[in-house]
């Protein structure tokens, strides 16, 4: 008797349930159609009225920029183009370094590990050998910071992973003669104009 009373109780809840989902269904208040209107897109009740809506790309807006004199536009205008002259060689630290963590992550064999980190870094130093090494002392120093950015880890903490903390401290040591330091961080207010090259860049549209 008290499971009867209990899916009686069920029944009648569920039947309120449909019979107020449906009354509120039909006072919604919809939009009137033109003839041109025939794109379907998503709506919100909003109190009884059936709003339309899109979702919109993200838009970013900005100023004119007012030089104070010809030098810092033309300090501005070098930092853009040592900025789009690493750019790339980020974007592909960033692709590789991603690849290399995927690849070991499926691999447990220590072995093939070490042939997947030692493959990783003839690649890069390849890529040093060629190109990289014809770089300036600023626009390495930019690199380095755009790997943080890309990657979210240092040059340095990228080395010590694959290679080991003697092979990062000497790397590091090395770069500080020349006038890098792997260590370096990417922060974007205090490198808000390389933020904002990049961003106006076109390369995350």
């Amino acid at each position: 008797m008290k499971y009867y009373r209990f899916f009686a109780l069920m029944s009648v809840m569920f039947i309120a349930q449909q019979a107020f989902a449906q009354e509120a269904e039909q006072k919604a208040i919809w939009p009137v159609l033109g003839k041109n209107d025939t794109i379907r897109v998503a709506a919100t009740n909003d109190n009884g009225y059936m709003i339309p809506w899109i979702a919109l790309q993200e838009v970013i807006i900005t100023g004119t920029r007012i030089w104070k004199s010809p030098q810092e536009q033309a300090a501005y205008n070098r930092l853009r183009y040592n900025v789009l002259k690493v750019m790339p060689y980020a974007l592909y630290a960033k692709k590789r370094y991603e690849q290399l963590e995927r690849d070991l992550a499926i691999t447990v064999d220590k072995k093939e590990q070490r042939k997947l980190v030692k493959a990783c870094d003839d690649e890069i130093k390849k890529m040093f050998n060629t190109e990289i090494k014809e770089l300036t002392i600023t626009q390495g120093q930019i690199l380095t910071k755009l790997i943080d950015r890309e990657v979210g880890a240092t040059t340095y903490d990228i080395v010590k992973q694959t290679k080991g903390k003697f092979a990062a401290f000497s790397y590091q040591l090395i770069a500080r003669v020349v006038g890098h330091n792997l260590k370096a961080t990417y922060n974007p207010q205090e490198d808000r104009d390389i933020e904002s090259i990049i961003r106006s860049s076109g390369y995350y549209q």
